[in-house]
């Protein structure tokens, strides 16, 4: 399939999680600072809903710049991260108003490294079957790519043992070191 239309449909799709994560977030019960503080856990959870959607978007723009065609694999598990990014919304919301709670912090943490699974899954099944395009130089099969699931991994051990926002915390973290480390890599190619 070529990846102008999958690419549309993929933006399409984005756009609308986002819209539906933002419509989710309650107005302050009075205008006052004391107000929107109130709804810090709502502005915190959709903050780390947003990094996660724009940085898969932002990825895979710079991505599909370099290659013209993806295969059927690569499509079903485009297809199976749609339904799991679909479901952010509904977790964001949880977590935010249940931010001590194990169920909802476990459920947030399982959709971001589920995400972020599914997306490595997708960069190399793009990897393999572009073997002849410039895709190697994005560098995006980098095990550095890895570290937020390592960082994940703790806040899942901080939540079961010792503190129960550890997976919410981690995430933040987690998405903001996705961020830089590809920030990184691409700096780290176009130095090359």
């Amino acid at each position: 399939m070529e990846t102008d239309r999958f690419e549309t449909f993929f933006d399409a799709i984005i756009a609308i999680i986002i819209t539906v994560l933002v419509l989710k977030i309650p107005q302050p019960t009075t205008p006052t600072l004391a107000g929107i503080l109130e709804l810090q856990n709502i502005y915190i959870a959709y903050l780390i809903s947003f990094l996660i959607l724009y940085n898969i978007w932002y990825a895979n723009h710079n991505l599909f710049r370099a290659v013209d065609n993806i295969d059927n694999i690569t499509l079903w598990i485009y297809g199976v991260m749609t339904f799991v990014i679909s479901l952010l919304p509904y977790f964001t919301i949880w977590i935010a108003n249940n931010v001590y709670s194990i169920p909802a912090e476990t459920m947030f943490g399982v959709i971001f490294i589920a995400t972020h699974i599914l997306n490595t899954a997708a960069n190399w099944t793009i990897v393999k079957s572009n073997p002849y395009s410039n895709i190697h130089d994005l560098q995006i099969t980098n095990p550095m790519h890895n570290i937020p699931l390592i960082v994940m991994a703790i806040g899942f051990i901080l939540t079961y043992t010792v503190y129960i926002p550890g997976i919410y915390i981690t995430c933040l973290l987690s998405i903001v070191l996705w961020i830089l480390i590809a920030r990184f890599t691409r700096e780290g190619e176009n130095g090359n």
